[in-house]
């Protein structure tokens, strides 16, 4: 054999080796730099500290998992270890292994219509929430994802330029969900996903956490696959009162869970978060006019303000959206004896007044107060304690309207010539479906000259005095527990009559309560009959003899009733022989 080939084959093999583990030290050195590049990336969303490649490996094995609340899409709140999202097809991605968990696990019945809704706005087929899925294998063939340390919240923001969706759909949704998930606290990041831009608003949602809330838009210049540790999908709704007539026309939510207490809570940390104290407020009373600056204006409104301030020997003042800060108008509304706007999304700061202060809504002409009703609703809330009082405008006179408007400004023009005289000759809008009724437009924006000595005899039915805000004890309705120790003995006279004689011993809270009335609701039940006797009944025994037959068994049910109409819990039932 030549030695010269053998050398230069051996040559070759040195030199094969040493070029592999070259471009093996390469790549290890461009997927250490990639990893330094992704955990900076990382870092740079967050100050959380994150290995990267216990991270990428965890999800690899362990892939995504998911434990819901709520047995419906429109009740869900989701927490997930491990989601993903790919900014590239703007789709969430939950990624399966053998230790992947999904529950609950509904197969096609995730798509009927969704897994859950991303809004409190309930079933809105624009806020819907769902997720592609793949192998944990598919990573290998997919950009590096990059990590999302922090604990996430990841909503829809239904409508942020307007001040009562902010409030009512988002503000106070987000607030008490993070109330309800003991690690979503002031260090979570809020994840917008609905695409709009940051708003007028955006500063009300940054009081909600210590971190930047994040848009869809932004997330794209984090990477191309994003993967969050841990994160919580979804908005309670148990804070929100109004539905906005997409099914059927507007009004209050027919089942609302919210009270004034709750609502209150939440100003309280608003007002902090804003530096607004109580106690470096003027003591002076006033009456604060909200002013509209852009349509649906007053147009009488400094005649309005000296007849206010005449009338009721109060400083009165103006606040606006456009000239005033938030924390301004937070600092006046929250010691105002009374509030005095137009009907709009502005009223909802209402909800800053103080207990005992009035509201005080004026509609334009056409516009039925009983159909529109987010703020009244608000108002009379148990526990919000105010005084709520509508003013409608019925002077076709003292009207402004603008039929040549665009369509969403009030404009009637594109309409034919028939319904826009329709329209023009109306008296009142008809119940409608939001959001696009021509008459309703045209209506809501016009402009009022306000009624002065209406307006005052309308206020003067409701407000009798001076009006102010006043200290209030706690109003809360406190419900009686179950009655205690219930008994019963039966006694019986011959073949034909029996008496049955039950008592029972006071709820064990009400020794501590001062309540005005209390009664006993006592139902008697034959076994095997449908049918009952109830019984109203002042004192804890009562010998019970009308229609008691010897011989048989009866079912009874006590329970307690404080003031006519909180209804305690049903004892346990008794079973009685007589």
């Amino acid at each position: 054999m030549n030695i010269a080939a053998v050398f230069n084959a051996l040559l070759v093999s040195v030199l094969a080796a040493v070029l592999w583990k070259y471009i093996k030290l390469r790549e290890h050195v461009f997927m250490v730099e990639e990893e330094l590049v992704l955990t900076r990336q990382s870092q740079e969303l967050s100050q959380v500290q994150i290995d990267y490649h216990a991270a990428l490996q965890a999800l690899v094995e362990d892939g995504t998992r998911m434990v819901c609340t709520g047995r419906m899409h429109t009740d869900r709140i989701c927490r997930f270890e491990s989601l993903c999202y790919s900014t590239e097809a703007e789709e969430f991605v939950y990624f399966h292994s053998n230790s992947s968990v999904m529950l609950p696990n509904l197969g096609s019945r995730r798509f009927q219509p969704a897994l859950l809704d991303l809004s409190s706005v309930e079933d809105h087929n624009t806020q819907y929430f769902n997720f592609v899925e793949l192998p944990a294998a598919a990573l290998k063939f997919m950009p590096k994802p990059v990590f999302v340390p922090d604990v996430a919240l990841i909503a829809n923001r239904f409508n942020p330029d307007n001040l009562m969706h902010v409030f009512h759909d988002d503000l106070l949704p987000i607030y008490y969900t993070m109330q309800q998930f003991s690690d979503l606290g002031l260090e979570a990041r809020l994840f917008f996903m609905e695409g709009w831009s940051e708003g007028v608003h955006f500063d009300l949602y940054k009081l909600l956490s210590n971190k930047q809330p994040l848009l869809r838009e932004q997330l794209k210049t984090l990477g191309r696959l994003l993967c969050f540790t841990k994160s919580y999908v979804g908005l309670s709704k148990i804070t929100t009162w109004y539905q906005y007539g997409f099914v059927q026309p507007q009004g209050p939510k027919a089942n609302i869970l919210v009270s004034g207490n709750e609502i209150r809570q939440f100003t309280k940390f608003m007002m902090q978060k804003l530096n607004v104290s109580l106690e470096e407020s003027s003591s002076e009373e006033y009456i604060v006019v909200f002013s509209r600056t852009i349509n649906r204006l007053i147009l009488n409104e400094a005649e309005l303000i000296l007849a206010l301030a005449q009338e009721f020997q109060m400083k009165t003042i103006t606040v606006s959206l456009e000239e005033h800060s938030f924390s301004d108008i937070v600092r006046l509304i929250s010691n105002a004896s009374m509030l005095v706007s137009m009907h709009g999304a502005q009223l909802v700061m209402s909800l800053f007044l103080p207990r005992g202060a009035t509201v005080v809504e004026l509609f334009p002409y056409a516009i039925n107060p009983e159909h529109y009703t987010p703020y009244k609703t608000l108002a009379t809330l148990p526990g919000m304690d105010l005084q709520y009082i509508a003013w409608q405008n019925t002077d076709r006179e003292d009207t402004i309207t603008y039929p040549d408007r665009p369509w969403d400004q009030g404009g009637i023009a594109h309409l034919d010539k028939t319904e826009q005289e329709r329209i023009i000759k109306s008296t009142e809008v008809p119940r409608h479906l939001c959001c696009r009724n021509p008459e309703w437009l045209f209506r809501a924006y016009q402009d009022t000259k306000v009624n002065i000595p209406s307006l005052i005899h309308v206020i003067r039915q409701t407000v009798k005095s001076k009006p102010g805000p006043k200290k209030q004890k706690w109003s809360g309705s406190l419900y009686p527990g179950k009655v205690r120790d219930a008994k019963c003995q039966a006694s019986v006279q011959g073949t034909s009559e029996a008496k049955l004689a039950v008592s029972w011993q006071i709820p064990w809270n009400l020794k501590y309560l001062k309540v005005r009335e209390v009664k006993y609701e006592v139902w008697i039940q034959e076994q095997g009959e449908n049918t009952y006797m109830p019984y109203i009944l002042s004192h804890q025994n009562h010998t019970f003899s009308e229609n008691i037959k010897p011989f048989t068994i009866y079912l009874v049910w006590i329970r307690c009733i404080f003031n006519k109409n909180l209804l305690g819990p049903f004892a346990d039932v008794l079973l009685c022989s007589t």
